[in-house]
């Protein structure tokens, strides 16, 4: 297992080593508490207005600014994202540990932007529960984190997990490859990729400690889904927020083929593709 997913105990022994980022909105941060001496980036800052498939754009996933971004789904862009990094005090060598108050699936959301847009992999953490599982026993604060504006430069790696529609499509007949669905049983069964097994991210948190459930049952519920090591898992949902938190659990328990669907159901039906419907 990889040290992708940490306790509330990793964090609090590293807190002088680590760069503490909470994603929900600013009157949580500033009027609930939050972890001392984290940032605020709140979720929304780093995401798009609108879905890249509603603007009409094209199929690449590349993960820069190109107008060619239709497997952007709703990624920042490269200067937006490097503004927020700059502006919350952050620097590519930093060690981020990221946290929301919902199981973690819009702090997961973040560290893949991170990812996608070029920050180590080994420096990008997700705590294990959330705001409302860490303040049962360790301190909070209400107090500002100082900082100065730093210099954040976005480098996207050469090779990304990022797959753009035809890939997907070429996936649903691959047997190497399992497609996976991380939304709801209703929304599957309205509407899936041809050939797509359902995981609803949530069936792998544990909604009294609010972190992840025990590897070995996790483990258990993938493998009855036939989402195996051996095969390549290939995830989607509706606008890559729920496969950002199943992407990084599954990195987390070390699957070594993984592929990520920014644009999701959302792009899939823009462009006029064959959806299944049922269980």
């Amino acid at each position: 297992m990889n040290d992708i997913v940490v306790p509330a105990e990793w964090v609090g022994d590293r807190l002088d080593e680590l760069r503490v980022v909470d994603v929900r909105d600013a009157w949580e941060f500033d009027g609930i508490g939050h972890v001392p001496g984290a940032v605020n980036v709140p979720f929304d800052t780093f995401r798009a207005d609108t879905h890249a498939a509603e603007d009409g754009e094209s199929d690449s996933a590349d993960a820069g600014d190109s107008a060619d971004a239709g497997a952007q789904g709703m990624l920042p862009g490269a200067d937006v994202f490097a503004d927020l990094m700059a502006e919350a005090g952050i620097t590519p060598e930093d060690r981020i540990v990221a946290y929301d108050d919902t199981h973690g699936v819009f702090a997961a959301r973040f560290l893949v932007t991170a990812e996608l847009y070029g920050h180590p992999t080994d420096r990008l953490h997700l705590l294990d529960g959330d705001f409302s599982s860490w303040r049962l026993d360790n301190e909070t604060t209400s107090e500002g984190t100082e900082f100065e504006r730093s210099e954040y430069v976005v480098d996207p790696p050469a090779q990304t997990p990022l797959v753009g529609i035809d890939e997907v499509a070429a996936a649903t007949d691959d047997p190497e490859t399992v497609v996976v669905d991380t939304r709801e049983a209703w929304e599957f069964e309205e509407g899936h990729i041809p050939g797509a097994v359902r995981l609803d991210w949530r069936e792998l948190v544990d909604d009294e400690t609010r972190g992840l459930r025990p590897r070995e049952e996790i483990e258990a519920l993938l493998d009855e889904r036939g989402i195996d090591r051996d095969r390549r898992i290939l995830l989607y949902c509706n606008t890559a927020r729920r496969i950002s938190h199943t992407y990084t659990v599954l990195r987390h328990l070390g699957y070594p083929d993984l592929a990520f669907y920014e644009g999701s159901l959302t792009e899939w039906e823009a462009a006029g593709r064959e959806l299944e419907t049922g269980q």
